[in-house]
């Protein structure tokens, strides 16, 4: 860090943001204001001059494709004989909502947003989208190879046990596909409902089987939803542990 950065750094009028800032991350950082605008949830968004609303969106899809290439390079390299199926699984284990919400309570993102949240918007993918755009706040603050460094040598290597993660199973929807490759079945997944609850679309999807409806799931998220579904079939076809 430069003594200019240093100086900066102490006498900015976000001095309490900046220490924060530096726990978390390990370093002073340049541009606080691409760091705030990755914690602003859209649900307290601005509006810039254009009519362009100024939410963490923008760093969230940012951030999301720097971490999937971080974290593909690092299963690339810790599984050389593993074919590309279980990359794929490995790397959507890791980052998904689930996955990175936890993760971001833990790093203490939620602290970040306490006063750029409405507490009536929250749901299940808050954080995890605030750690997403976080990690685009970094590439776009300090480049690629600090970011890089900042996911592998300190959230990753101190949160996330990736044999732990390994043996997880959790995608009832892919079990249930192959159950129904090996038995010879047509396994279908169908969304019959969307409902607004709250500003939101709740997602009714249902299991068909050889075109026999099994289950139905629903949630805010398709893909959760149909993983809802899927378990409710698992289970009955006794494919779950």
């Amino acid at each position: 860090m430069s003594v200019f950065t240093s100086l900066k750094f102490l006498f900015t009028k976000d001095k309490k943001f900046a220490l924060s800032l530096r726990n978390l991350l390990g370093f002073t950082p340049s541009n606080l204001s691409v760091y705030h605008l990755a914690f602003r949830h859209r649900s307290t968004a601005s509006e810039h001059p254009s009519g362009v609303k100024l939410s963490n969106e923008r760093l969230e899809y940012l951030g999301d494709a720097v971490l999937g290439a971080i974290i593909a390079e690092l299963l690339f390299k810790k599984f050389p004989f593993r074919e590309e199926g279980f990359l794929t699984e490995m790397r959507s284990k890791i980052v998904n909502r689930e996955h990175l919400n936890k993760l971001a309570v833990k790093l203490g993102i939620d602290q970040f947003m306490i006063h750029s949240i409405d507490p009536a918007a929250k749901n299940r993918s808050a954080y995890g989208d605030a750690f997403e755009a976080l990690v685009g706040a970094v590439y776009i603050d300090q480049g690629y190879n600090t970011t890089r460094k900042l996911i592998l040598g300190r959230f990753l290597k101190h949160h996330v046990d990736l044999e732990e993660i390994e043996m997880q199973d959790k995608n009832f929807k892919s079990k249930l596909i192959n159950w129904g490759q090996r038995e010879r079945k047509a396994v279908e997944f169908e969304l019959i409902d969307e409902v607004e609850n709250g500003g939101k679309k709740l997602l009714r999807v249902r299991v068909l089987v050889e075109g026999v409806e099994k289950a139905r799931g629903e949630d805010y998220s398709k893909k959760r939803a149909e993983q809802i579904a899927a378990e409710k079939v698992c289970a009955e076809l006794r494919l779950v542990d």
